[in-house]
């Protein structure tokens, strides 16, 4: 016997695809337009300069605008052809929470970041200043005493999500993300350390303030084989808008490479594709913008690389793909900027700071806490609360709508 189904049931396999199909259709038929560089942004203008923005996770869904009555009557819309509840002013969203005021948005993790120290029984260890010791590298110990890798595992797969709010630990997550196949003792206490300092700072996160500019600005840096196993070095990048950190990364670079300058230049071409995909976003939801990306590079011989075709000798060893930067230069796209080392922002996610430098970069990432009415607001919640935010968590709930 075969079962035909005449709609899709939750939980199979091509349920996702279907519903996706539905609401992108309904979206279309209302007059918004899905953004070709993120499909799941929906954007829509109007000729008297309104605007709403709609930005879709499954059945769950975000969405703003510049005006009450278009806000209005997209709500009524979907009132009518779907099951939805409206939850008002988007206090918190898949894991991430929000602080609004008048001068801009505070997200945060904070209820996240206590229920992983309580999870790991790390809740009441003394806080530390920097996620990993200064200097320190890491690599593989084949002689050394293993240890729990399913522990391990949900230890650094917890600290992962994290990273949506919290740039600072980028490094050194990703950097003991790599060790997860055979980790030791040595690998454990750096986790372990990092869980110390997310206790000093599990009230940190990221403020956006109105009027602090909307320029889109990258930092790319790179260190030069740091990876002691197989050499490979690490790229960063940092972009902001205006003051305010909206993109990073952390990432080993997939090949093996001879000099500093073509380790910067690497990771200047994996900034510039990035840029590039932020640019298109932005351009969907306001049209103004200038018609290039500044990214700041510390090295300037790998400024000149990009430049000068008269170095192509030199760099033609370099796999082809990471070039484009340079035809991205020369089309006036990328524009790269020389900046000294004490600027560089992007040193953060490319190796173990001191506290002093660790501070400095952070505090230019905008990682800050949120002080309301002049009383701090992230007090330790209660285990209640963290016991009702872990349930909200279990499942997923169906149709949800959320304005901001």
């Amino acid at each position: 016997m075969v079962y035909k189904l005449k709609k899709s049931l939750y939980g199979l396999r091509q349920s996702p695809r279907v519903w996706y199909n539905k609401i992108e259709t309904y979206f279309g038929q209302e007059g918004l337009e899905k953004c070709p560089h993120e499909h799941t942004l929906f954007v829509k203008h109007k000729t008297d300069g309104r605007i709403i923005v709609v930005s879709l996770y499954v059945d769950d869904l975000i969405f703003t605008d510049n005006d009450q009555k278009l806000f209005d009557e997209f709500k009524s819309s979907m009132e009518r052809n779907f099951a939805m509840t409206d939850l008002g002013k988007m206090r918190y969203f898949l894991g991430v929470e929000m602080k609004e005021d008048n001068n801009g948005i505070f997200l945060h993790q904070q209820k996240y970041a206590i229920e992983i120290l309580q999870r790991f029984g790390m809740y009441d260890c003394n806080s530390v200043s920097n996620p990993i010791v200064p200097g320190s590298r890491l690599q593989k110990d084949e002689t050394g005493q293993a240890s729990n890798a399913t522990i391990y595992k949900q230890m650094v797969g917890c600290l992962m999500y994290l990273l949506a709010t919290k740039p600072d630990l980028a490094f050194s997550i990703c950097l003991v993300a790599r060790y997860m196949e055979r980790p030791t003792d040595i690998h454990m206490t750096v986790v372990k350390r990092i869980l110390r300092y997310l206790k000093g700072t599990a009230s940190y996160g990221l403020r956006y303030e109105r009027g602090k500019g909307e320029e889109l600005v990258g930092w790319s840096d790179s260190d030069y084989a740091g990876d002691i196993d197989d050499r490979r070095s690490t790229s960063g990048y940092v972009f902001m808008i205006g003051t305010k950190a909206v993109s990073w990364s952390s990432k080993k670079q997939p090949i093996v490479i001879l000099s500093t300058t073509e380790a910067k230049f690497i990771a200047a071409a994996s900034s510039a594709c990035q840029g590039i995909c932020l640019s298109r976003i932005l351009a969907q939801i306001d049209t103004k913008g200038k018609g290039y990306i500044t990214i700041y590079c510390d090295n300037s011989s790998s400024i000149k690389l990009s430049k000068n075709p008269v170095m192509h000798g030199r760099s033609k060893h370099i796999d082809a793909r990471f070039h484009f930067l340079r035809d991205l230069t020369k089309d006036g796209t990328i524009q790269l900027v020389h900046c000294s080392s004490f600027e560089q922002v992007a040193d953060i996610m490319t190796e173990a700071l001191s506290f002093e430098n660790f501070s400095r970069n952070r505090d230019k990432l905008s990682l800050c806490t949120l002080e309301l009415g002049g009383e701090e607001v992230f007090d330790c919640p209660p285990r209640e609360a963290i016991q009702v935010f872990s349930d909200d968590n279990r499942g997923v709930s169906f149709s949800r709508v959320v304005k901001l």
